[in-house]
């Protein structure tokens, strides 16, 4: 591993990284979906609350964005204005599948503190990550196949189906779902560490020390084939999630507190990554340990950022309600939104700067759009709990 080429206010915190838990439909402004763990008072304010789809909102239209950056770049000639302001683009949003992993090990420590049900807590994330996993692994490797992108001999080789659920590749996005699982099935065993309620700061330094040693075993021992597809590569986020959902109540105060220091940190972490980041994705070489410490510091500290962020967007009329609604249906948005990505990038992409943003623009708003109004329509229907999990 050296160098790489490069609604209401009796909600509850939730306890999915996606929206729509129990399949229930509020009002307008539709709020959380997450019934009210046993025992617990629902006390938390609307726009607290709000803010945690609102983040998922936000994150998952950030997705959108990235994986249509990345698509386009092949199409831009190099060095042009697109390319450089896509490729730029594209980089600084690498951050946005550990503020996934974050916010789900955030709700889901939380969830168990508060309901140390294992059982129940199997149950439910098997329902609700293991079988949508495997469902789009099929339809994609299909997909693809449809679209004369792999081979149609792919569908009865056992070792090309091994790959693809193995280290979800049926789909280039299909990967974090499989390290979500990773993460529901490790997170009983940082339950230890959430009672004892580190500071979020403390969290943050021992992810990062935790993060690099788990470099250096890869390096030396495991070699994993695809690092990234695996919990080992997201551990620095998931840990400070962790010590996030065990002081979720003191998380505004805390941010009130030390953002100027945490935003000084972010402001360290993307001059250290951005540079390198660019290099990789135009081509250029970077050194591997320097490059990967780099993006965990850069994708962290925004992880969090983007928390504090999301609960202040929570509390601004009419957009915070649409980010939520956006957050609620963000499982669909997560599943469908290459679909579209693919089939308007078929329609080719135009060289000029005006007409590409405005290409961007349309493939953005689409690939968001549409799988929305799907998940929409689905919502509170036995069809969505076949298709999504929820």
């Amino acid at each position: 591993m050296g160098n790489r080429r490069a609604g209401s206010s009796q909600r509850w915190w939730p306890d999915e990284v996606f929206g729509g838990e129990d399949g229930q439909v509020t009002n307008a402004v539709i709020l959380s979906e997450a019934a009210v763990p046993d025992g617990a008072q629902a006390t938390r304010p609307a726009s607290t609350s709000l803010g945690l789809d609102v983040f998922r909102g936000v994150a998952v239209a950030l997705v959108v964005v990235l994986h249509v950056s990345g698509s386009v770049l092949p199409a831009l000639a190099e060095g042009s204005t697109s390319a450089l302001w896509t490729q730029s683009l594209n980089r600084a949003l690498q951050f946005v599948v550990p503020a996934f992993l974050m916010l789900s090990a955030a709700l889901l420590t939380y969830s168990l503190l508060a309901r140390p049900d294992l059982g129940r807590y199997l149950k439910r994330r098997a329902l609700r990550g293991a079988w949508p996993y495997l469902l789009w692994s099929v339809i994609f490797v299909f997909w693809y196949v449809w679209r004369g992108e792999r081979p149609a001999a792919e569908l009865s080789d056992p070792a090309r189906w091994l790959f693809y659920l193995g280290y979800g590749k049926a789909s280039f996005h299909l990967y974090f779902l499989l390290v979500a699982l990773e993460l529901y099935l490790a997170l009983p065993l940082l339950l230890p560490l959430a009672r004892r309620r580190p500071g979020i700061g403390v969290a943050l330094l021992l992810g990062l020390g935790v993060q690099v040693a788990a470099y250096l075993l890869n390096a030396a021992v495991f070699d994993f084939r695809f690092p990234a597809s695996t919990l080992l590569w997201y551990l620095a986020p998931v840990l400070v999630g962790v010590g996030i959902g065990a002081r979720l109540d003191e998380f505004p105060e805390w941010w009130r507190r030390r953002r100027l220091w945490w935003l000084a940190g972010l402001v360290l972490g993307a001059a250290l990554y951005l540079p390198q980041g660019l290099a990789l994705v135009s081509g250029g070489e970077v050194v591997s340990w320097s490059y990967s410490l780099s993006h965990w510091l850069y994708s962290t500290l925004a992880s969090v950022a983007l928390l504090a962020l999301s609960l202040y967007l929570a509390r601004v009329p009419r957009l915070g309600a649409a980010l939520a609604s956006l957050g609620m249906l963000s499982m669909p948005v997560y599943l469908l939104h290459p679909i579209c990505i693919q089939l308007l990038g078929d329609l080719g992409i135009p060289g000029g700067l005006g007409a590409f943003l405005g290409m961007f623009a349309l493939m953005t708003t689409v690939s968001l759009g549409l799988p929305w109004l799907l998940g929409r329509v689905l919502q509170g229907t036995k069809l969505s709990d076949v298709l999504f999990g929820r």
